[in-house]
This record gives C-alpha cells, sequence and structure tokens, in this order.
C-alpha cells in the first residue's frame, strides 16, 4: 500500500514524462479537479473523473505545451491535504515561447487514489507563451 504522499509524488513523476496511463492509474473514479480560471486551452475551471480530468486538462495543455511540473516544497495539513508548491516550466508548442509560472496545487487522497485537486497558477504567464512574437 502506497502512502498517501507516495501518491502524490507519483503524481508528478508520472506527469515529468507525460505518462498518460500513469496518471489514470492514480486517479480515483470520483476524482475531482478545479483549476486556475484562465487556462489556456479550455483547461481551467471544474472537472469531475479521471478521463474528463486527462483529457480536459493535462491533455489539452501537453498537447499545447511542453511542461513540467516542479514541486518544491510539501506540507500535510492537519486534515491531510497536501500543499504543494512549485514552478512549470515549459516552451507553447506554436510559438516556441518559454514560459516559467509559480504553482499551489492542494491534493486530497482517498481509497489509495488521488481523488481532489485544487490549482492555483499564474495564467499569464501560461497565455504570454501562446501569444506569438512580434517581429519589427
Amino acid at each position: 500500500m502506497t502512502t498517501p504522499l507516495g501518491q502524490v509524488q507519483a503524481f508528478y513523476t508520472a506527469a515529468r514524462s507525460a505518462d498518460a496511463v500513469g496518471l489514470a492509474k492514480l486517479l480515483h473514479p470520483g476524482f475531482e479537479a478545479h483549476t486556475a480560471p484562465g487556462m489556456p486551452c479550455g483547461a481551467g475551471g471544474a472537472f469531475h473523473g479521471p478521463d474528463e480530468a486527462l483529457g480536459r486538462i493535462w491533455g489539452a495543455v501537453y498537447q499545447e505545451f511542453e511542461t513540467v511540473p516542479y514541486p518544491e516544497t510539501w506540507q500535510e495539513t492537519s486534515d491531510g491535504t497536501f500543499v504543494v508548491t512549485g514552478h512549470y516550466r515549459g516552451t507553447a508548442r506554436s510559438t516556441g515561447r518559454a514560459y516559467e509560472a509559480e504553482f499551489v496545487h492542494l491534493w486530497r487522497v482517498a481509497d489509495d487514489k488521488l481523488s481532489w485537486l485544487h490549482q492555483y497558477t499564474d495564467t499569464t504567464r501560461w497565455n504570454e507563451a501562446l501569444t506569438p512574437i512580434e517581429r519589427v
């Protein structure tokens, strides 16, 4: 049996390698995600279930970006929520523009699976990377 912290850490391992099968195995059937409004690719908002999260969040993002989340701090709260802070770093595929955006992820684990995510990030950085550089 994996620990709740181990499940959260496994998410970042799978995300670093864009392992959709690995991500799917980590998600609870009742998984809920709340991502930052303003995320590009339609990836901002509330998503229910592993399939919707995989397709409309991570699938959409990986289609538009070569990106990796780099977790930096980990904290478990008294109610069992994990708070992870870090940075996303990557490049928009359509423009070649690099970006870096801070994040805070709040995670909950149930039945040895990731059951809930609330994501905060600087969506301006993501959207700027998608904007072509004007040449003079």
